[in-house]
């Protein structure tokens, strides 16, 4: 069964397939092997690891995608002075498509290390490679023929879950109702899966998970690996957002070995903001999710091990460097730790909350609860920056949006350009110096919220089906109890003259782990000082490593 094309690869086929020229490949040659294909042989499978770029010397690579349901699409014919390949191929993931050989096929295979050597060799070839690669992600995941296919009903908490972890993490993915869709519920039936026990998951791999887990159905996937038990990294970067993702491309890109880990998805809550519209560079504003995205993608170019979805649970000295044990159980070793694990959304006090999480309350607003809350009735809790882009955000797609303050007015905690933004919605309530009490529903599904007003007690049920909440975030630094690390009385971690000791700026009581980011006891609360401080810390870093007297680690270390 054959899938209409994507409609990104319609647009920019140019771009996502380019054709090399000879002098080009000729150029590129110094950095793979040469290898000869049989008709109908096989240059790449789905799910298999470990294949990097292969330059397509002569004949012709059909690429196409199968899924657990039978279905087959042809993606495209690769002709020579093509290149076979997508971003799982920079750090040797498993494959997204099939491609065979046409006839005889000659090709040059660059393994992923050697690869990443391209792009930053081979500067002007290396835009057009690293371009491609990405596009053609993209393009797999607006038309996802061999991605993971979650059967569940819709709107169920638990589907949602899976969803929004796929996205998060740039992975395409299927979903499909058994009580409207034919072959899902022939599948159902088929396995004997007791509906009550939906979600399933079919990896491309054939494997089936029954609710799994996010951090199942990643090494399902094959997004993580198991961490190098023979290898002390530079440094390990715990909290993958604009922070993190920072530290990482600053220090991978001047030769220090580094592993990054995060427990959910690179780009942190900045990578759940519907549309940033104050960062520099970019006048037009970027979404949360392409930004942090694009920085995720820098970082694997310039060698950065990740380890995503991958949990710090506790951080511990170990000879020369530190100890961080992993929530399954692995250990990951480093001579240095830059802590930038970010906070937790907080909690609204109000009884039974959890009950309607993931499906009928949210923590973020992004394109899976816009289809979600299409023409409907929402209520946002939140003044600040990140419920401002929310609110903007959810008011192109929703029939009407309560925005709840405990304030008398957005001027004092949320940006001049948002609060204009808002007055100029016209489908924008603003409640003020209101709270919500009470949640009503079943079933995990939310039916109506009671809010009071803080200073006549006046209390307003409005029946709705969705609550999004922006109230601010406690730091996540549980995992740092035992380590010695000093926190302040809110749990932000401290640094610099305040732990105590003469050290740098970003140095925590520590020495040689860091901290940068929200989670670091006053630091300023955006995606740019974030950013900024991620740039910041490799300089002390370098510092530390040289005193201790720590070449950079290499590849083979």
């Amino acid at each position: 069964m054959a899938e209409a094309p994507s409609t990104l690869i319609t647009a920019r086929r140019e771009q996502m397939f380019p054709v090399l020229e000879p002098v080009e490949l000729e150029r590129l040659r110094r950095f793979g092997t040469p290898h000869a294909y049989a008709p109908g042989e096989a240059l790449m499978r789905i799910g298999e690891c470990g294949h990097g770029l292969a330059l397509i010397a002569s004949g012709e690579v059909e690429v196409t995608q199968h899924d657990g349901l039978g279905h087959t699409r042809q993606v495209v014919v690769l002709s020579p002075g093509s290149f076979l390949g997508e971003l799982a191929q920079l750090t040797g993931r498993p494959s997204m498509v099939d491609a065979s050989a046409r006839g005889a096929v000659e090709a040059v295979l660059i393994p992923p290390d050697r690869l990443r050597a391209v792009l930053v060799a081979e500067a002007d070839l290396g835009e057009r490679i690293m371009r491609a690669l990405i596009l053609r992600r993209v393009g797999l995941i607006e038309t996802p023929g061999s991605a993971p296919i979650i059967i569940g009903r819709a709107g169920s908490s638990d589907v949602l879950r899976l969803q929004g972890f796929l996205a998060r993490n740039g992975q395409p993915e299927r979903t499909l109702d058994p009580e409207t869709d034919a072959e899902a519920g022939a599948l159902v039936e088929r396995f004997h899966i007791d509906p009550d026990s939906l979600p399933i998951v079919l990896c491309p791999s054939g494997s089936l998970l029954r609710n799994p887990r996010e951090h199942e159905l990643a090494k399902c996937l094959g997004m993580v690996s198991p961490i190098r038990q023979d290898r002390d990294y530079d440094v390990a970067i715990v909290g993958a957002g604009p922070a993190g993702l920072a530290a990482a491309v600053y220090a991978g890109s001047e030769g220090l070995s580094v592993l990054a880990l995060d427990a959910r998805a690179f780009g942190g809550q900045a990578g759940a903001s519907a549309r940033i519209e104050n960062y520099l560079g970019f006048p037009t504003g970027i979404t949360g999710m392409a930004l942090m995205g694009r920085a995720h993608a820098q970082a694997l170019k310039f060698g950065v091990d990740t380890a995503i979805p991958d949990e710090a649970m506790a951080l511990s000295a170990e000879g020369n460097g530190y100890a961080l044990k992993l929530a399954d159980g692995e250990v990951a070793r480093a001579r240095a730790v830059i802590v930038a694990s970010g906070a937790r959304y907080r909690r609204l006090p109000v009884t039974d909350i959890e009950a309607f999480e993931g499906s009928s309350v949210h923590y973020w607003a992004s394109p899976l609860e816009a289809r979600l809350c299409a023409d409907q009735h929402v209520a946002l809790v939140g003044g600040g920056n990140s419920a401002g882009q929310a609110c903007v955000y959810l008011a192109d797609h929703t029939r009407k949006v309560s925005l709840i303050i405990r304030g008398t007015s957005l001027e004092a905690s949320m940006s001049r350009y948002l609060v204009d933004r808002i007055s100029a919605q016209p489908n924008v309530e603003l409640v003020c110096q209101t709270e919500v009490v009470a949640l009503e529903g079943e079933d995990g599904a939310l039916s109506a919220i009671s809010w009071r007003h803080v200073r006549t007690g006046e209390v307003t049920r409005q029946p709705l089906n969705h609550l999004f909440l922006f109230i601010g975030a406690d730091p996540n630094t549980d995992w740092l109890r035992t380590s010695g690390a000093h926190v302040d009385a809110k749990g932000f971690v401290l640094t610099g003259p305040e732990t105590g000791r003469d050290c740098h700026g970003l140095e925590t009581s520590l020495p040689g782990v860091f901290a940068i980011g929200d989670v670091r006891s006053g630091s300023v609360k955006r995606v740019s000082a974030a950013v900024g401080e991620g740039a910041q810390v490799v300089a002390a870093l370098h510092a530390f490593l040289g005193e201790r007297g720590h070449a950079p680690a290499t590849a083979t270390d």
